[in-house]
């Protein structure tokens, strides 16, 4: 398992997470649409995971409701993946949500994506739902993790 470096970016810093999510999503987004995304939102948390100060993964969450903190999107180069990477930034964003008093945290992911699922599974999320995600044109599983 890869040690990763996981650490909470600054706004100014917000560009190297969407060149890490260009690297790994289509449709690609723009800063904008992150800044968007955030906009409004209480305790948004943008990590990026390094491995010998090389960015390879990444986390945006925020609060979806004073109880909840959502991953709203993360993910790992592909050629860093297979090594915990994703695991270590779930449990760290897992932990910072505890911290501040959220009770859950909720996440989604692409039903295509195995390995992702089956990372959630194991870290203990429970699945709650899906839903259509038109967008990418895939179907989106929904998990929640209680943290009490």
């Amino acid at each position: 398992m890869a040690d990763a470096v996981i650490d909470v970016l600054e706004k100014e810093e917000l560009p190297q997470l969407v060149e890490l999510y260009n690297q790994v999503y289509r449709p690609t987004r723009t800063e904008e649409t992150f800044r968007r995304r955030c906009l409004g939102r209480y305790n948004v948390l943008p990590l990026v995971a390094r491995i010998k100060d090389r960015p390879v993964g990444f986390f945006l969450g925020y609060e979806a409701e004073p109880e909840v903190f959502i991953a709203s999107t993360w993910g790992v180069l592909p050629d860093a993946r297979r090594a915990g990477i994703g695991s270590q930034l779930l449990e760290a964003a897992q932990e910072w949500a505890g911290e501040r008093g959220y009770e859950s945290v909720r996440l989604e992911c692409p039903n295509s994506q195995h390995p992702m699922l089956h990372m959630a599974l194991g870290l203990g999320y429970d699945i709650v739902g899906t839903r259509a995600d038109a967008d990418r044109g895939v179907t989106m599983v929904l998990f929640e993790k209680s943290l009490s």
